[in-house]
């Protein structure tokens, strides 16, 4: 299995009750997962496919997504709600 160097990614393995595997998952690549019958595996195996895409989007010169952990965040976001919430909200 390939692995990235340095790799800082975020990742997680968790039960998948329809699958009745473990399920491997990467917070920078949320399309991408990994099913196996240990967590260990589920782990190796979604580092693997991130490695293999990562070199992929390397040679096609493809922007490549920033680990969470380097990421600088401003603390602000914006939220919709329904303009009857809002109004709710501001009284």
């Amino acid at each position: 299995m390939k692995t990235l160097k340095n790799d800082h990614y975020t990742y997680m393995v968790t039960w998948s009750e329809d699958d009745k595997e473990y399920v491997g998952l990467c917070a920078e690549f949320p399309s991408l997962s990994w099913l196996a019958s240990s967590q260990e595996t589920a782990l190796k195996g979604v580092r693997s496919v991130v490695a293999n895409v990562v070199a992929d989007m390397k040679q096609c010169r493809e922007p490549i997504p920033d680990p969470l952990a380097s990421r600088q965040f401003s603390g602000k976001f914006v939220v919709r709600v329904p303009p009857d919430i809002h109004s709710h909200l501001v009284l």
